[in-house]
């Protein structure tokens, strides 16, 4: 977790100076925050996993969830994407899908639905 957090915080500074120079919101060019939001929805597999089939299955599964949330983005995530500005903003929204994501996944795999 110290690693994706740190990821975030140099991903907050990225962005925003992203921004400032290419003058653009959230550039597509620029996919640190999703990087960070897909490591997020890959925690619960990184805890659990010992790397059978069934954890590759997780690894696409989780990277499906993450992108559903991203390109959907239900409440609250949506709410950020438009009223927060600057790096923070770029990096929140991807924070809280990669939660979302990951937040499904940890379900998954604790419920059983996908046996370690």
């Amino acid at each position: 977790l110290l690693f994706i957090g740190v990821a975030a915080v140099f991903g907050v500074w990225l962005g925003g100076k992203a921004a400032e120079i290419l003058q653009v919101h959230d550039h597509e060019a620029i996919v640190w925050d999703e990087f960070v939001g897909q490591w997020l929805a890959l925690w619960p597999l990184i805890t659990l996993a010992t790397w059978q089939v069934s954890t590759y299955v997780g690894i696409v599964l989780a990277f499906i969830l993450f992108r559903i949330f991203d390109i959907l983005k239900p409440w609250p995530i949506s709410w950020c994407d438009n009223h927060l500005e600057g790096g923070f903003g770029i990096m929140f929204d991807d924070v809280l899908a990669g939660l979302a994501a990951g937040g499904v996944m940890w379900f998954i795999v604790n419920g059983g639905y996908l046996a370690f």
